[in-house]
């Protein structure tokens, strides 16, 4: 035993030392075979207090490179899959065959200052929210890597927690998305694609693979990161800088999308679409300059051996010159790149400048900015003013040039604002629905007030009473902007001034303005005649319209006043489905063969409208369907009552049935037997039309809102007078009576009611059918004969068999 031990002790002391070098080999071995780390080195945490994130840590850019260059996403990130809305938006996109993919930089640009509003709005409640060093300063940054292919934008704003970035980057409202997609169809442009709430997605236009590295106060680092292949991952940031507080995006960009690699095309493009950004923007930029340099010996001797003798003169200079000379080092210039931020949208901010020195260019791009809406059209108008006095405050308002496609459907239910506040140049909010009232919300713009509180919760500063102040300087101003589009416009102006504005500019942009105005908006001003008792009379001198002699153009209430007749004390108008089924109704009849003008309502709206606007300019208004029409005195009216007194009296007996309340002689109809009016202050025809196809409207209550029917007859008419003789003769005539229910029907559906039993409408005209073809009345319809169908039933038999063959067959 005691000659094995010696041995054994050399041998385990061999195997201790040979054993942690064979475990180093493996290590490195596993290490070099590994795209990942197996201990990752942690983040030192004062690294976001390095000025602008240029860190110079070799352990740092060594993890951002081999992070910024793989595009694959991380083996030990969380997996998610888009949204189906997402997935399908971003094939639209990823396939578009758009031209123009610049609008992802405006987006992404966009999205930023958005999340820099937010973390400034928290700070005036809470400074410690934005915390210290170079978190305090709210910019955005942008930056190229060209030998990667990289773009990457950076911002100190609110950032996103991980539930954040899957909330929103991975799923989104199925309304923004089939608005948008609708639009897409339609169209095919994706320029407004930020108006949609989907503006992110259009990276997708230049990038194959997407980061998006965010950090907020109340998490840790994330990033986010998708190829665009239905699916997404999000793991926790370990490999790059710590950015302190804010996103950073990074697009790795396509082969074909190089050109936004060049800091000129990226500084146009921020000029171009981002210039009214309420932040700075910063591009990572080169720059040569001028550097002087020691030249070599070598060189200056060359230099001295090349150069020409001096005269004589320069011989004589004085020894204390040339001995300076000689003490100064030679040099040389050089240009030498170098690189710093360089700020791109110095513009001031528009509202804080003098109305008189911003130019009409700089107000479009504004609003482009400001509605995210860069197609090529120009807004309608715009008003910027400064307001003096208890509440002081700056304002731009924009008219846009057409109408979103959802401005009427949740017009009461959607808290949607087009109202940017700012309160001393810090965004608050625009989503104040008090600022503006709703039949005004398609107007676009911004507020600056000096003094509104900034250090209260958004729900007491809407309770605040300059704002109320505020509200009804803007409505002022608001309509006064579209007053002025109306008073510019050459095509409403009256015929006498008319031929001199054609004259003085022949091509003159605002010529048909206000029409296009009213055909996008013109049912915002009636919303308001409604809802806005304080400013009725403001907006009725905006009110547009056809009547019978405007030829197809609009009217205005001032321009229909003006040609009224001497005599003529109210204003005339009729409400109907269409302008061509209201030209044809028999209630203009008299009206027009005595010259008289009368407005057409054609829109649903107008039927409510009218309930609120009575009077204009001291002239009432009148329906011409209903009861009350004063057409001037008539010599011949009590001779001509007196004359059908019987007729009329039995007629309204014949109708008790059909609650007719009266039957009168008409002074509006001419060449029309007869025709039905209702009550001064019941429903016309035209809103029992429309109540009834209400979805949920109830028939029982309906029938307290209808107007008593009053049917009026033409004295004048040959069917009439017949109709009087035969009544006269024998009152209980069947067939009068008949002639008599017909004609009221008739009447209804010519003055557009809705029969009640339309069966028996069609029962009496096939009556009257038979009597002018004499056919006799009880001619009854011809029976069809019972023929059996043999050959049907054999054919049904032999498919049954065949049907028996092929089962035992199977079998």
């Amino acid at each position: 035993m005691r000659k094995w031990t010696i041995p054994s002790v050399l041998f385990l002391l061999c195997l201790l030392f040979l054993l942690p070098d064979q475990g180093r080999r493996i290590q490195a071995n596993a290490e070099a075979e590994s795209d990942v780390p197996v201990d990752p080195p942690k983040v030192e945490e004062k690294f976001g207090a390095i000025p602008h994130g240029l860190s110079t840590d070799s352990d740092v850019v060594k993890r951002e490179s081999e992070s910024m260059s793989r595009k694959t996403l991380r083996a030990d990130a969380e997996k998610f899959e888009f949204q189906a809305e997402v997935s399908r938006l971003m094939d639209i996109i990823i396939n578009s065959l758009y031209s123009n993919k610049d609008i992802f930089l405006r987006e992404l640009i966009s999205n930023a200052s958005d999340a820099l509003d937010k973390i400034r709005f928290l700070s005036l409640t809470d400074k410690e929210v934005l915390g210290e060093g170079e978190n305090t300063k709210l910019e955005i940054q942008i930056k190229l890597d060209k030998e990667k292919k990289i773009l990457s934008i950076r911002d100190r704003g609110i950032g996103m927690t991980k539930e954040d970035l899957i909330k929103n980057l991975g799923t989104i409202a199925k309304s923004g998305t089939s608005a948008f997609v609708e639009k897409m169809q339609t169209s095919g442009d994706l320029n407004l694609i930020g108006q949609f709430g989907v503006g992110f997605y259009s990276v997708y236009l230049v990038a194959d693979y997407v980061e998006v590295i965010s950090k907020h106060n109340d998490d840790k680092q994330y990033v986010w990161e998708s190829k665009a292949d239905g699916a997404f991952a999000i793991s926790e940031d370990v490999w790059n800088e710590p950015l302190g507080r804010g996103t950073e995006i990074r697009l790795h960009l396509r082969d074909e999308a190089g050109e936004y690699l060049d800091e000129y095309k990226l500084k146009d493009l921020v000029k171009k679409y981002s210039e009214f950004i309420n932040f700075p923007i910063y591009l990572w930029a080169s720059k040569e300059v001028e550097k002087e340099v020691p030249t070599d010996e070598d060189e200056s001797s060359d230099e001295e051996e090349t150069s020409e003798t001096s005269p004589s003169e320069d011989e004589e200079e004085d020894d204390s010159e040339k001995a300076e000379d000689e003490k100064k080092p030679k040099t040389k210039k050089v240009k030498e790149t170098t690189y710093e931020w360089e700020l791109l949208n110095d513009v001031k901010a528009i509202w804080l400048r003098n109305p008189k020195e911003v130019t009409e260019e700089e107000y479009t791009k504004f609003y482009h900015s400001l509605a995210k809406d860069f197609s090529d059209e120009k807004p309608l108008a715009w008003s910027h003013f400064n307001a003096e006095g208890d509440v002081e405050f700056k304002a731009v308002l924009f008219v846009p040039p057409k109408a979103p496609q959802d401005l009427y459907e949740s017009y009461y239910n959607s808290k949607k604002s087009n109202l940017k506040l700012y309160v001393r140049r810090v965004f608050i909010s625009d989503e104040f629905d008090e600022l503006l009232p709703k039949y005004l919300s398609f107007l676009m713009g911004l507020v600056d007030s000096d003094t509104l509180p900034l250090n209260v919760s958004r729900e007491m500063l809407q309770q605040h009473s300059s704002l109320k102040t505020i509200k009804k300087k803007l409505i002022r101003k608001a309509l006064d902007m579209i007053r002025k589009i109306a008073d510019e416009d050459p095509d409403e102006s009256n015929d006498k001034d008319k031929k001199d504005i054609e004259e003085s500019s022949a091509d003159n942009e605002k010529k048909g303005q206000y029409a296009k105005f009213w055909n996008e908006f013109g049912k915002s001003v009636k919303l308001g005649i409604i809802e806005d008792a304080t400013n009725r009379n403001r907006l009725a001198k905006l009110l547009r319209f056809e009547t019978s002699k405007s030829d197809g153009k609009l009217t205005s209430l001032d321009q229909y006043i003006s040609r009224m007749k001497t005599g003529q004390k109210d204003i005339f108008y009729i409400t109907g489905a269409s302008k061509e089924q209201l030209e044809k109704s028999p209630f203009l009849e008299r009206l027009t063969k005595k010259n008289y003008e009368v407005i057409f309502f054609t829109d649903p709206v107008d039927e409510y409208l009218m309930q609120y606007l009575m009077d204009y300019e001291d002239h009432k208004f009148q329906n011409v369907s209903k009861e009350g029409l004063k057409l001037g005195k008539d010599s011949k009216a009590k001779e001509l009552k007196e004359s059908f007194k019987e007729l009329t009296k039995w007629w309204k007996g014949a109708l008790a049935s059909d609650n007719v309340d009266d039957v009168k002689i008409s002074n509006r109809l001419a060449d029309t037997p007869c025709v039905v009016v209702t009550s001064k202050y019941g429903w016309s025809a035209n809103m029992e039309r429309i109540m009834q196809s209400q979805t949920l409207s109830d028939a029982s209550k309906q029938a307290y809102m209808r107007g008593k029917r009053v049917l009026e007859i033409n004295p004048r008419h040959p069917i009439i007078k017949e109709l009087r003789e035969r009544v006269v003769k024998d009152p209980e005539d069947e067939s009068v009576k008949q002639t008599a229910q017909l004609m009221y029907q008739t009447a209804l559906l010519e003055s557009g009611f809705l029969l009640n039993d339309p069966k028996d409408f069609a029962s009496r005209i096939y009556s009257s059918v038979k009597s002018s073809l004499n056919v006799s009345p009880d001619a009854a319809v011809e029976e069809e004969e019972d023929v059996e169908e043999p050959e049907a039933e054999t054919d049904d038999k032999e498919a049954a068999a065949k049907d028996d063959s092929d089962a035992k067959d199977e079998l």
